[in-house]
């Protein structure tokens, strides 16, 4: 135990066990991805990846250690099967990591706004600029590949304006025409229909390979709230006169040989739910016309729902390890 400086506060300790289960699961979905791979430029990315993020999980390991607190469980060997079939065929590999990077980047703003202690906010910081370089090598990849396609294409502003009615607010509108979407609001809808395509892909290959009947139901459920929300974003888009233009290469095999365990694949899903969450905030904060906010209000409670049901299961199935927690006075003063 480290008796040089002060023990890890609540905070840490809750951020640095949050980061482990997700580092832990990321290390081994990149053990598979690496194994199956037969595209070298992918594979030098996704190798890349493992080798600077295991000795950072390592160092999160050490860090609970010398402080005296117990290493989380995470995921481990026993979560993969690299014996497995292909699952996913070529170029799904780095858009998984490009989404995953995409979560990370926001957990780790969260992460070191409740960190205090030099070596706490150094890991974060060094995970955090990992993230970042991975993010663009794999957005790169992608585009030069034809894996995935840019936002949609508009006008150049010439001119600065200010917003002078509070019609520009409206979108209920039934006998007048609505403003056009402005290109904030384009862009949300474009990533929201691209973070869906490729987490329905994830999990439409979670659902053919899972050998537990209520995984199986709970996957198909979340499939069918993935095609809804791409629905809308494209009516959204569409109805008001742009072309959608979100579109993700490479699909699922046919392989039903589960890659990774039921444990593993729901605590993804969880993860993926956290994310929608937090997409579906940032766009009922930024959209400004209300019918638009309505919608991603709806999108936000519809995650909610699924996700609450999918954290039931795993805690049923004894797959959702607990979070450190603070003494039970109650319970000691009895």
């Amino acid at each position: 135990m480290n008796v040089n400086k002060n023990s890890l506060s609540s905070s840490e300790l809750g951020v640095l066990w949050l980061i482990y289960q997700q580092k832990t699961l990321i290390l081994r979905m990149l053990e598979y991805f690496l194994e199956k791979s037969d595209n070298q430029q992918a594979k030098n990315i996704m190798g890349g990846v493992w080798q600077e993020l295991d000795p950072l999980v390592e160092k999160v390991k050490r860090t609970f250690e010398e402080d005296g607190a117990v290493v989380p469980v995470g995921f481990t060997k026993a979560d993969i099967n690299l014996e497995a079939p292909k699952l996913y065929d070529n170029g799904f590999d780095i858009l998984f990591l490009r989404v995953f990077k995409e979560i990370s980047m926001g957990m780790y703003s969260i992460c070191l706004n409740m960190s205090y202690r030099e070596d706490v906010i150094s890991i974060f910081e060094n995970f955090s600029s990992l993230t970042q370089k991975t993010y663009k090598i794999s957005t790169q990849y992608l585009l030069k590949n034809g894996l995935l396609s840019l936002p949609p294409k508009v006008t150049m502003p010439v001119t600065t304006e200010f917003i002078q009615s509070k019609e520009y607010l409206k979108g209920f509108r039934l006998f007048n025409d609505k403003r056009a979407l402005n290109d904030l609001e384009i862009g949300i809808m474009h990533h929201g229909i691209e973070s869906n395509l490729i987490g329905l892909q994830l999990i439409t290959g979670f659902a053919q390979c899972t050998n537990n009947q209520d995984v199986k139901k709970y996957i198909k459920k979340g499939m069918e709230l993935a095609k809804k929300q791409i629905k809308m974003y494209e009516d959204d888009l569409l109805n008001n006169n742009v072309q959608p233009s979100a579109a993700v290469g490479s699909t699922v095999t046919t392989s039903t040989i589960a890659p990774f365990s039921n444990k593993l694949m729901m605590y993804c899903i969880y993860l993926l739910n956290g994310f929608g969450m937090v997409g579906s905030s940032f766009g009922t904060m930024f959209t400004l016309r209300n019918d638009l906010i309505m919608d991603s209000g709806m999108t936000a409670k519809d995650i909610l729902l699924y996700s609450n049901e999918g954290t039931k299961l795993m805690i049923k199935n004894g797959w959702f390890e607990e979070p450190p927690q603070s003494e039970d006075r109650v319970g000691l003063t009895k």
